[in-house]
């Protein structure tokens, strides 16, 4: 979970759907409007801490800023 807090954290001020779809055998993806961020079959390996919020702020690019 903590990927989706650190998103809801810095970006609730531009998110308006955030949702978490269960799933077996260890899947663990992350869309943005219909778009693959991050996907655990695609790296072999759970995400860092950080790193789908790095993505998604990239993809958002640096004039959205981090509600602080």
């Amino acid at each position: 979970m903590s990927a989706a807090n650190d998103l809801l954290n810095n970006y609730q001020h531009i998110i308006a759907d955030l949702r978490l779809v269960p799933a077996t055998g260890g899947v663990f993806e992350v869309e943005v409007d219909g778009g693959l961020i991050y996907s655990k079959m695609a790296t072999g390996r759970h995400a860092e801490p950080g790193e789908v919020l790095a993505q998604f702020t990239q993809l958002a690019g640096t004039q959205v800023p981090l509600d602080l």
